[in-house]
């Protein structure tokens, strides 16, 4: 079985604590790691069988050589179907004939198509508490796929198989933004550092900093795990949404009444503004970021579509499918809050929930040792409204 690493199985021998106090959102780092170890996560195997088994349209699936796009019509064709028309299905020849000569095959969002990447951007959602993207980069000649470029989202890069020649060139505007007032200008001069990634290591890479990478003449697998930590715009944008609740700003502004009319409204909007920005404002913010997150797919057949919700017995696993679920405590109960949704329980579920929330699989044995309070009717009943809620599944 493979082991899928979390944070701290990536930023070893760093603690996690400090890489979020010394290297999130501040510099690249490489984390060294013995080769092979990530190679489970997705083999070459598993590849082949994704573009042999999925309709994988174009941007989704692409080529890159010397910084531009290959013609997916060069690759592809489009086959009839019986009810949805044409799809998309990949030629072997020309595809492989495209490699050969240098092409970056890419694939994004693989995490929905592989279930070890999958569980893997589970555990890093449910570590640094932000959506997770894993995207697949695949090389074999010597060209760059991409031309030097900057990244609107912080990433970890794994070295799957192979190695890689990256080039980093730093930051030129602190912070970008995708929709920002001005780009970052291009960097000047030779890059900062330029190595190789070798098969089983880690790089860190924060948003803004300028980078390219390009084969070195033999076979390379890695995968681009990025997410968008929050940020102040995202912050005031939530609060606009918690604003409209509030008269005063649900009003028409009174563009046509007297100055002083206008003047009276801004004080007023201001004074609800200050209102809400108290000193736990961005706890607040993380906390609903958190919650309103939304459940991974996984439905749990065959068992999620009869009316007993999960297997007979006590042999089986489930596990909750939204890794930034949080509890909350209220007098005799437990709240879990999740995709969304706010459900209340007795407190004597709350070593059920506990183990749930950690975002591992767990047996129905261990979540019935864990609250003895509950007897395996209750417990099952608990497990069968996550179940009809869609946050919890039989994995």
């Amino acid at each position: 079985m493979t082991e899928i690493p979390g944070l701290a199985g990536l930023v070893a021998p760093l603690e996690a604590g400090q890489f979020f106090d010394e290297v999130l959102g501040k510099s690249p780092r490489r984390f060294p790691g013995e080769k092979g170890r990530f190679a489970g996560l997705l083999p070459w195997r598993d590849l082949d069988r994704v573009l042999r088994q999925h309709r994988l349209d174009f941007p989704r699936l692409r080529l890159a050589l010397d910084g531009e796009v290959v013609p997916a019509h060069t690759y592809t064709e489009m086959v009839p179907t019986r009810r949805t028309g044409l799809v998309p299905r990949v030629l072997s020849a020309p595809f492989a004939e495209h490699l050969r000569a240098g092409a970056t095959l890419v694939l994004d969002s693989v995490n929905e198509l592989v279930d070890q990447v999958g569980d893997l951007a589970a555990r890093l959602e449910h570590d640094l508490r932000e959506r997770i993207q894993v995207n697949l980069y695949a090389g074999w000649g010597t060209t760059h796929g991409f031309d030097v470029h900057w990244d609107d989202h912080d990433a970890f890069i794994i070295q799957i198989s192979g190695r890689k020649r990256w080039r980093l060139h730093g930051l030129t505007r602190p912070s970008p933004l995708q929709r920002d007032v001005e780009l970052p200008p291009k960097p000047e001069g030779e890059p900062l550092e330029d190595f190789l990634l070798e098969d089983g290591d880690v790089l860190y890479v924060p948003r803004g900093h300028w980078h390219d990478v390009s084969a070195v003449g033999e076979e390379s697998l890695h995968l681009t795990i990025g997410f968008n930590a929050a940020t102040g715009v995202d912050l005031v944008a939530w609060l606009a949404d918690q604003v409209r609740a509030d008269d005063v700003f649900r009003e028409d502004l009174p563009r046509f009444a007297a100055p002083e009319d206008r003047t009276k409204r801004a004080a007023e909007l201001r004074q609800r503004v200050a209102e809400l920005m108290t000193d736990d404002l961005v706890d607040r913010f993380l906390a609903d970021r958190d919650a309103q997150a939304p459940a991974h797919p996984r439905i749990g057949l065959p068992w999620s579509a009869t009316g007993d919700l999960l297997p007979p017995g006590e042999d089986f696993e489930v596990r909750l499918l939204t890794p930034r679920a949080a509890l909350e405590d209220g007098d005799g109960t437990v709240a879990l809050l999740a995709a969304g949704k706010r459900l209340v329980f007795a407190s004597v579920a709350r070593p059920v929930l506990d183990a749930l929330v950690s975002g591992a699989p767990r047996s129905f044995g261990a979540l019935a040792e864990a609250a003895p309070a509950l007897d395996g009717v209750t417990l099952r009943a608990l497990l069968g409204e996550l179940v009809t809620q869609g946050l919890l599944a039989q994995t």
